[in-house]
């Protein structure tokens, strides 16, 4: 008998604590998960149905044995042996065609409940703000999505059904007992309670040891993550942590020889110990038919029939003691779900959404004001710049002068707490977001690139590119003799986020990918901050020629690069402490003055 575990150690007798604590924080009501099953229930009503006949059709076969024992083969009755054989060999093949059928529709249930979990999770996640992502970790959104929804589908290919079926062995294979020797079956009452608890603290034992295992593998497969991955091959080399790596991962791994010991042990011991009942129970019951007060005139066909109803009612009934512990540990997995599905939406679409219609790109920022929901210090606090379309806007500063924060309000990945920030006199929290992504691009200073090819990078902005379009984005970018000097060309796989390519190439193919949807309105958050003098000035000439036309809200690094811009916005603290164009800020004498004077020493510097 195998020792399965779901959701943290099931068939141990008692519910995992973690389990407990999940529904304790995040209750589930037994309504809302049958009504994930609910059009379904046509399908779940036949599982049942065939669940509880083939239970039923199965009980046939220790009293075709007991007429084979104790009538066809005494009396020489070969046409009597032939049918009692004959059906043994129907109710196999019977039970076996209920099983398929059984196994395929539960499957299929479970399935299209998985797949409707995993895709509203995934949905409703991409709703929810940069602010989620960043608080939560990417191994706990995964393991939600993959393992969590995964292993919800034992409710109705192992919870459900084993009960169901369970129940009708057991309370199938007792009337058969009682009804073949009233006896032996009170001989049974009284020894499989202790035989149970033995079990049941094996078991236990084992799962102590497992989950101690459990999380020295977790250990593992992370330094394994860690250490063999690109980036942190790469960050190994770098720092020379080799040999500190491989020293821990060989300290796990021999903390780990302990415990797999432990476990194999454990394991043993309870196969010992279901052996011990198995070959118990039996020799007992032979014992009392053989005894003149016990057993009641018993022929031994019955008691063949008799052990063999026994011995298949061990497991079954062990199957319903477990199952608090079970639908404890499908709770649970319902309750991580359902947590991420009720996150609220902190940035959704409007209601009524308004068009923007032919969009020329003037953007405007009337009093705004934003505070973090950690409520921490007002990150901006009344600013009010104007931005006319088709011209240049330049944000400079210290590091967390709330430069990012005010560019990253325009494509709403932030929205503000107060004030407006509007597109052409619409508010952006009055536009559809699919048409908010249309007309304002953001090139980032993290460039991210899918393991993909070229071709599918760029799709990814707009999926039904044509070969000439994408050409003509990377043109624009200064990317495409780059891409056609590779040997295939824009079928060329980037690598893990994108690797094989140089920060400056990422960056020019980011630029690209923005370009092909040929937004309006260009965000450029400190896009060339990362790279050498060299490649900034590739991908600021890339930059230069991505924003000809278009307005354009720039992030600024390096002050040399916003000396052309039509409006130059100096911030501190989150406020606008200056603003115009770089004559008239140097000439005033101000911070924005201080800030090129102290740009231009470290340039000299840098020479």
């Amino acid at each position: 008998m195998d020792d399965n575990t779901t959701g943290g150690g099931r068939r141990s007798g008692r519910p995992d604590p973690a389990d407990k604590a999940q529904l304790e924080r995040s209750p589930v009501r037994w309504s809302r998960v049958a009504g994930l099953f609910r059009p379904f229930r046509g399908q779940l009503a036949v599982v049942v149905a065939l669940i509880v006949t083939s239970s039923a059709i199965a009980l046939a076969t220790p009293f075709l044995v007991r007429l084979v024992i104790d009538e066809a083969l005494p009396q020489q009755d070969v046409r009597l042996l032939a049918w009692a054989v004959a059906g043994m060999v129907a109710v196999t093949a019977v039970t076996a065609v209920l099983g398929v059928l059984q196994t395929w529709l539960s499957t299929t249930v479970g399935q299209h409940v998985m797949h409707g979990l995993r895709t509203s999770v995934f949905a409703h996640l991409q709703r929810q703000s940069l602010g989620f992502f960043t608080r939560t970790k990417g191994g706990e959104v995964q393991s939600r999505l993959t393992n969590d929804i995964g292993g919800m589908q034992s409710v109705v290919t192992s919870t459900a059904t084993s009960f169901a079926s369970n129940a009708t062995t057991v309370v199938g294979t007792a009337v058969a007992m009682a009804a073949l020797s009233w006896r032996l079956s009170l001989l049974s009452l009284v020894v499989l309670p202790p035989a149970i608890w033995l079990t049941r603290r094996v078991a236990r034992m084992r799962r102590t040891i497992t989950a101690q295992r459990q999380r020295y593998l977790a250990d593992l497969n992370t330094q394994v993550e860690e250490g063999l991955s690109v980036s942190g091959v790469l960050l190994g080399k770098t720092l020379g942590a080799g040999p500190a790596q491989s020293a821990r991962f060989a300290g796990t791994s021999d903390d780990l020889v302990g415990l797999e010991v432990r476990s194999q042990l454990a394991g043993r011991w309870r196969m010992a110990t279901m052996s011990i009942v198995f070959a118990g129970i039996p020799a007992l019951i032979y014992l009392a038919a053989g005894l003149p007060a016990t057993s009641g005139g018993m022929t031994i066909g019955t008691l063949v029939a008799f052990t063999a109803l026994q011995g298949n009612l061990f497991r079954p009934l062990m199957g319903l003691l477990d199952i608090g512990v079970a639908l404890t540990a499908s709770m649970a997995l319902f309750s991580r779900v359902f947590e991420y599905l009720d996150l609220p939406v902190d940035i959704d679409d409007p209601a009524h959404p308004r068009p923007l219609g032919d969009v020329r790109g003037e953007v405007r920022f009337e009093h705004v004001g934003f505070r973090y929901a950690d409520g921490s210090r007002a990150a901006l606090t009344d600013v009010d710049l104007a931005v006319p379309a088709g011209a240049t806007l330049a944000l400079v500063g210290e590091t967390g002068s709330g430069k990012s924060t005010l560019a990253s309000l325009v494509a709403r990945l932030n929205d503000p707490t107060t004030g407006r920030v509007t597109i052409d006199g619409v508010d952006v929290r009055d536009v559809a977001l699919a048409d908010l992504a249309r007309v304002v691009g953001v090139v980032s200073q993290e460039t991210y690139l899918l393991h993909g090819t070229i071709r599918e990078n760029l799709r990814h902005a707009k999926p039904d590119a044509t070969q000439a379009e994408m050409v003509e984005a990377a043109r624009r970018a200064q990317v495409h003799d780059v891409i056609a000097a590779l040997p295939d060309g824009y079928d060329t796989v980037v690598g893990a986020r994108g690797h094989r390519f140089s920060g400056g190439e990422k960056q020019r193919l980011a630029i690209a990918r923005t370009l092909l949807r040929d937004p309006r309105v260009l965000v450029l958050d400190e896009a060339t901050s990362a790279l050498d003098n060299t490649t900034e000035r590739a991908v600021q000439a890339a930059l230069d020629e991505a924003s000809r036309g278009r307005t354009t809200i720039t992030i600024a690094h390096r002050l040399s690069t916003v000396r052309d811009a039509d409006l130059i916005a100096v911030l501190s603290h989150g406020r606008v402490v200056e603003q115009g164009t770089h004559d008239e800020l140097t000439a005033l004498g101000g911070r924005y003055a201080e800030l090129a004077g102290a740009a231009e020493r470290e340039a000299v510097l840098a020479g």
